[in-house]
């Protein structure tokens, strides 16, 4: 079965809370994928068995972490990490791709490291942030949503009350603390593509929790 959401995952600590966001949201009935990505064969037949091996052994760990052995896993070869996970959701049919928030992020906060924002500045998918250290609430949950208030177009608002609808949770005011936060694109911008106005950007800078972006005129489906 194809995946609705995929994770990008390699093992450290800030791509565990990616899993707990991403597991949190199969609330809805979101199928996971977790995924790799390798930037090159090794031209040794020896070292190309022993990278391929430890990929294959990151993704089990987060299987693990899953509690879902039989979660769907990629190793995926790509020169560029956004450009292989992007290709990944197309190929998967996928809507939504999360990824853990850059290394040494203040816990509570999303902050997207360099994958992240390459498909944030104009991807074709939606992409989450997981606020760092939600892999170690045992609290975790997804019972309040924000909306980005201004410089979006609607599809930020029908993704908040569409995930609110299937997760039991409520839409509050950003500034209230929710647990995640919605960010639609800038009106006007290209359809299908993530272009962020300025305040929606002040908006990111500035909240604490889990973010989720979605491209113009594409709310979020899972």
């Amino acid at each position: 079965m194809s995946a609705d959401i995929i994770v990008s995952y390699d093992g450290t600590e800030n791509d565990e809370d990616a899993v707990a966001l991403a597991n949190l949201l199969t609330a809805t009935g979101a199928r996971l994928a977790l995924a790799y990505v390798r930037h090159a064969h090794e031209w040794d037949a020896n070292r190309e068995r022993i990278a391929q091996h430890d990929a294959e052994l990151r993704l089990e760990r987060g299987a693990l972490g899953l509690e879902d052995p039989e979660v769907e896993r990629h190793v995926v070869f790509d020169a560029s990490t956004p450009a292989g996970l992007e290709r990944l959701a197309a190929e998967e049919g996928a809507s939504l791709i999360v990824f853990g928030s850059e290394y040494r992020t203040s816990p509570g906060r999303a902050e997207p490291g360099t994958s992240a924002q390459q498909l944030i500045d104009g991807g074709a998918v939606a992409v989450a942030v997981a606020a760092a250290g939600l892999r170690a609430r045992h609290d975790a949950a997804v019972s309040t949503i924000a909306v980005a208030p201004d410089g979006q177009d609607d599809a930020g608002v029908e993704t908040a009350e569409a995930l609110a609808a299937a997760l039991g949770a409520d839409i509050v005011p950003v500034g209230v603390g929710a647990e995640l936060i919605v960010v639609g694109s800038q009106p006007g911008a290209p359809d299908g593509r993530i272009t962020l106005s300025g305040s929606a950007r002040a908006t990111l800078n500035a909240v604490r929790g889990s973010v989720l972006v979605v491209p113009c005129g594409r709310p979020l489906e899972l």
